[in-house]
């Protein structure tokens, strides 16, 4: 069992929480929500122990491995993979080599009565009482089946981890996790940038093979499947619920009301009493009774409402002009650098006002195709678009795109036209930019906001043809659903791309699957799609374990 106890975090004055306490349990599985800026994070971190609290302690048994997976990936690029992965055993590692160390400096040494020699016999007899107390294990044979058991074949293992993706950089880094066998697992923003399948796995990994785990995310699907408890971090305090994330927004909204109704029972009583107080203050007969209810108004506790981040984003894409039947028409496509084949003779046709989806594990020729239509790169085959196609993209590294020097209005500006620039403040606005904020630089703004003023960009210029690259990457949970139901009403044509499947169902209606260097056509929901696959896909991993 670990202990959070009483954890303060206080920045130039500012208290980001206070008297944080909870304990994690073995096989809890935790979700820890909040609004952007309530100290998940920073939270996560000092149980990590990477950050430390202003006040508190988190208290471990003494044998207990925690494993930190933070949100950005810290994978070295000079590394292969599986110098990556055997770095979960550095700590053994260390000590070993730090004793080949000594004992050949005792070779060396002929001063064998001084100090110094006795003082390296102790340090040599330390540490190896320390390491062959640890299980003898073959370092390389438990890293290959870690391997291996995540979907790396043996041509990987030499490979640099700069080849691969997100998702199978993830991997790498849970390799580590798995080999280090940890109590307790933390997960900050896992899913981002990884593809479906990699989420999937995931998912198996966190239920079926790991111990306690702590998980900060946005993708509600992912949550819900493998949590059993729910800590809300709010107004500096924490909310514990033993509940997944879905039934927790139930419990959240039947306390916040239970709250509203207490506090405005509360405030009748303390108006209630001031009048008496006003009435009868300098009356001789109530002087006892008005000093009396002085008093206990003095110490009332006030009841607090938990905040609700009521920031939404009103997003409506304009109409789009109409264009040809056929807005995008790829025939016998494919596409090679060098030697390897990303697809080949791939086709497709997606008619006027369709909304579809690409979907498929990383590196397997979505965002390949995409440029393809966008003619960007050279292809064998032919790709086409229709009669007045008119293209809106938002690219996976869209809000990186951006220029860190201009201001949020700024950036607006240089893309705005006609009438459009006299309303650009209103539609700041729109995305939660107002105020002072919309004079604050690029470079200062956080993942979310950045993607939000991309979409700005996007949103200043009517197209029938949207194409969305991984568009909900650093959106919150709020954003997300704004933006899905923006989307839904939608009246042009839509490709998307994207991991998250809680955003993608209910969106599209057909599905174009990216598999082994072919593009495969499913006149199904992606509703139907993702329940069918994800059966599929985990007894494909099960078959890479055995």
């Amino acid at each position: 069992m670990i202990a959070v106890d009483n954890l303060a975090v206080e920045f130039s004055g500012d208290t980001l929480f206070s008297n944080v306490s909870f304990t994690i349990n073995e096989n809890d599985k935790i979700a820890l929500m909040g609004k952007n800026g309530a100290g998940k994070s920073t939270m996560m971190k000092i149980i990590a122990g990477v950050q430390k609290a202003t006040r508190g302690n988190v208290s471990t048994p003494k044998d207990a491995v925690i494993a930190y997976l933070p949100q950005h990936l810290l994978t070295d690029d000079d590394c292969t993979v599986m110098e990556e992965a055997s770095k979960a055993f550095s700590t053994v590692l260390d000590m070993k080599a730090e004793m080949d160390r000594l004992n050949k400096e005792l070779e060396t040494r002929t001063d064998y009565e001084s100090q110094e020699y006795m003082d390296i016999i102790t340090k040599v007899t330390d540490i190896g009482e320390k390491f062959y107390a640890i299980e003898e294990v073959n370092i390389e044979e438990e890293v290959e089946k870690a391997l291996r058991g995540l979907g790396f074949k043996r041509s990987d293992f030499n490979r640099p981890t700069s080849e691969f993706s997100g998702g199978w950089r993830m991997r790498i880094e849970l390799a580590k996790i798995l080999l280090k066998k940890p109590d307790l697992i933390l997960l900050d923003e896992p899913t981002n940038h990884v593809d479906i399948e990699s989420v999937i796995w995931l998912e198996d990994f966190l239920l079926n093979k790991a111990k306690a785990v702590i998980v900060i995310s946005h993708d509600k699907a992912f949550i819900d499947n493998i949590t059993n408890r729910t800590i809300e971090v709010t107004m500096g305090r924490i909310y514990d619920y033993k509940a997944n994330y879905s039934h927790y927004l139930e419990l959240r909204a039947d306390r916040r009301s239970h709250q509203i109704k207490a506090y405005q029972e509360q405030q009748k009583f303390i108006a209630d009493n001031q009048a008496f107080i006003d009435r009868f203050k300098g009356t001789y007969s109530k002087t006892n009774q008005v000093s009396s209810r002085e008093r206990m108004l003095e110490k009332l506790e006030i009841i607090e409402i938990d905040e609700v981040d009521n920031s939404a984003l009103a997003l409506k894409f304009p109409p789009a002009p109409r264009s040809g039947d056929f807005p995008v028409k790829v025939k016998d496509l494919t596409k090679k650098y060098d030697d390897h084949t990303v697809f080949s003779n791939a086709s497709m046709d997606i008619a006027r006002g369709e909304k579809v989806s690409f979907v498929g594990r990383n590196g397997e020729g979505k965002s390949t195709m995409i440029k393809a239509i966008l003619g960007e790169i050279e292809v064998e085959g032919d790709c086409e678009l229709g009669h007045n196609v008119k293209v809106g993209y938002f690219a996976q590294n869209q809000a990186a795109l951006l220029d860190p020097e201009l201001t949020i209005f700024q950036t607006v500006d240089e893309v705005a036209k006609g009438d459009m620039r006299t309303q650009i403040k209103n539609i700041l606005g729109r995305f939660m930019f107002s105020g002072d904020a919309i004079d604050k630089k690029v470079s200062v703004l956080s993942g979310g906001e950045k993607t939000r003023l991309a979409m700005v960009k996007l949103l200043l210029e009517p197209v029938n043809l949207l194409i969305l690259d991984e568009p909900t990457n650093h959106l919150d949970i709020k954003s997300k659903d704004v933006l899905k139901e923006a989307l839904q009403t939608y009246d042009g044509t839509l490709i998307l791309v994207s991991h998250d499947r809680d955003f993608l169902q209910g969106l599209s209606k057909k599905v174009f699957e990216f598999k082994e260097k072919r593009v495969i056509e499913h006149f199904e929901t992606i509703d139907a799609f993702l329940k069918r696959n994800r059966i599929e896909n985990l007894k494909e991993i099960d078959l890479m374990k055995s």
